[in-house]
């Protein structure tokens, strides 16, 4: 397999490869293992996936094998643990499913690795970690672990009293009794106790297979009212913020929460938009945005008071009234947004566009790009089907000079915002050959078809990709089609 270039090179959009093993999640029941969330780890060694059934499925990286050059960045199952249960809130009579809506990775300060995973309501912090030995040679339990024989463990502690356990004497006393033996007091055993001492042993750790542990440290509930959109590490890395449709909270890994952001009207009649979306500044701890259901964002300072209710910035751009239809404030909302690396752009996702945002200027976005300006005629059937709601993700990546997001019949966008290319690639298991190289993909929207392009009208709306993942250094970009994951790498 070629080597992976470096993303300060020279971007290039295409081509685009699978790997060997790149369907990695062939799930057998679409209902619960739906991949809903994907996120590289701050190195790019670890891929975390969750599913709609609460699960968390981590891939680990190859290293590179001189036996086997071509196995290096194939990812295999590292670590599977179920994440959140289905609970069911009594109080207001509301399921809760055990869904993973997102997981973030913090970064790795010893040899464990810790990440945070929300379903609608309650976030959890897991510590993930390996084992490779185990301790063996317990006086008290056997070689399985389990507890000996109580009437045993009486004799062993009789005997250890004095032998045949009537006596009361250790196994080893002064010669003459003495409340404070003097220095040089020589000790004689207790006539019974060599055999003891050779039925005693010192426990011992033995190697083992290295086994993967994954356990909750922290679980943090009861703080939502309404469903978790939205987890966010700040990059001081010893607090987070989780939103919801009307608030955002601020946690500290160790104490409690704040409640930061809280837009819920004292009227709920007067409820005019919704939070979407919430992430902090990869540098500056004290920097977040959110997104609105209204297609703004508001870029909020912690430093000016304890609520952040009013907005240090606020970016909007001015609706065309020429476009104005039914439509349009359904897909105007913002489903994701994100931070450039550097910290200078905003990066947002409505149903049609991707669109970038210098934050020195608020009244317009910089860069507009349409991801499948084609399904504006389709509105009507999208609105009909649901499919309108859906929530794309996008993301960087390691240099900020390439996008990448999900559309319909398993097609992903990318684009160049240096040369303004843009290619079309699917992720489907009929093209899933290892080291296949990923044709681009053109959609007809009307006239005479091509060969090798795909008329608007045969587009499966059931096969959607919407959630992606970017290496952080390298050009390694991971896929969910529903319930496959797929991986591919530059050329």
């Amino acid at each position: 397999m070629a080597a992976n270039p470096p993303c300060t090179s020279a971007p290039r959009l295409q081509p685009f490869s699978q790997f060997p093993s790149s369907v990695l999640v062939e799930c057998g029941s679409p209902g619960t293992d739906i991949i809903s969330t994907v996120e590289f780890n701050h190195t790019g060694e670890l891929l975390a996936t969750g599913d709609k059934g609460g699960r968390v499925v981590i891939f680990q990286r190859e290293q590179e094998s001189k036996n086997q050059p071509h196995r290096r960045g194939e990812y295999n199952v590292y670590s599977t643990f179920q994440s959140h249960e289905p609970e069911f809130d009594y109080l207001k009579s509301l399921e809760i499913e055990e869904k993973i809506n997102k997981i973030r990775w913090l970064p790795q300060q010893n040899a464990a690795y810790f990440l945070l995973s929300t379903n609608d309501k309650t976030v959890k912090l897991w510590k993930v970690s390996e084992r490779d030995k185990r301790p063996e040679g317990y006086n008290l339990k056997d070689e399985d672990g389990r507890l000996r024989d109580p009437s045993m463990i009486t004799v062993l502690r009789d005997s250890l009293l004095g032998v045949g356990g009537s006596t009361g004497r250790a196994l080893w006393e002064p010669v003459r009794a003495s409340p404070m033996p003097a220095a040089g007091v020589g000790l004689e055993p207790v006539p019974g106790a060599d055999a003891l001492l050779l039925a005693l042993q010192v426990p011992v750790l033995r190697p083992m297979d290295l086994m993967v542990e994954a356990t909750p440290r922290r679980v943090f509930a009861n703080a939502h009212t309404y469903h978790i959109n939205s987890i966010s590490v700040n990059s001081d890395y010893e607090t987070y913020m989780s939103a919801d449709d009307l608030r955002i909270n601020l946690w500290n890994f160790e104490i409690t929460n704040q409640n930061i952001v809280d837009i819920k009207p004292a009227n709920m009649e007067e409820l005019t938009e919704v939070i979407t979306a919430a992430e902090f500044h990869p540098h500056h701890c004290n920097t977040f945005v959110y997104s609105s259901s209204k297609g703004t964002i508001r870029l909020c300072d912690m430093r000016t008071a304890a609520l952040c209710d009013r907005h240090a910035k606020f970016f909007e751009e001015p609706e065309d009234p020429s476009n104005r239809s039914f439509f349009s404030e359904i897909i105007s909302s913002i489903s994701d947004v994100k931070f450039s690396h550097s910290g200078r752009y905003i990066m947002t996702r409505d149903y049609l566009t991707v669109k970038v945002w210098d934050l020195n200027m608020e009244n317009r976005p910089i860069e507009t790009y349409q991801v499948h300006d084609y399904l504006r005629s389709k509105l009507c059937s999208l609105y009909e089907n649901d499919c309108i709601f859906d929530k794309f993700e996008c993301v960087w990546n390691g240099s900020d000079s390439v996008i990448m997001t999900g559309s319909y019949n398993n097609f992903f966008r990318m684009f160049d915002r240096n040369t303004k290319r843009d290619v079309t690639l699917e992720a489907s298991r009929e093209n899933s050959k290892p080291r296949a190289i990923l044709k681009p993909r053109k959609v007809c929207v009307g006239g005479k078809r091509r060969k090798d392009e795909i008329s608007v009208d045969s587009l499966d709306f059931s096969k959607k990709i919407l959630h992606t993942a970017w290496h952080p250094s390298e050009n390694i970009i991971a896929v969910a089609a529903t319930n496959n994951l797929y991986i591919f790498q530059d050329k």
